[in-house]
């Protein structure tokens, strides 16, 4: 995933969740890391550094 589309991810998922957004994709970081779908955890990783940027 490129840095644009993990920042219009994490745009949206903030607007939907607000500040349980962060929370919302901690879950489907462990998910993803659970089930071995490592390439796609890693996508939601850089979702969420893009969701904390959002919040400072």
């Amino acid at each position: 995933m490129q840095q644009i589309d993990a920042s219009r991810q994490a745009s949206a998922l903030y607007r939907a969740h607000g500040a349980s957004a962060e929370a919302e994709v901690a879950a489907k970081i462990r998910a993803c890391t659970a089930q071995g779908r490592t390439g796609e955890a890693e996508d939601w990783k850089l979702i969420q550094k893009a969701i904390r940027e959002l919040r400072q």
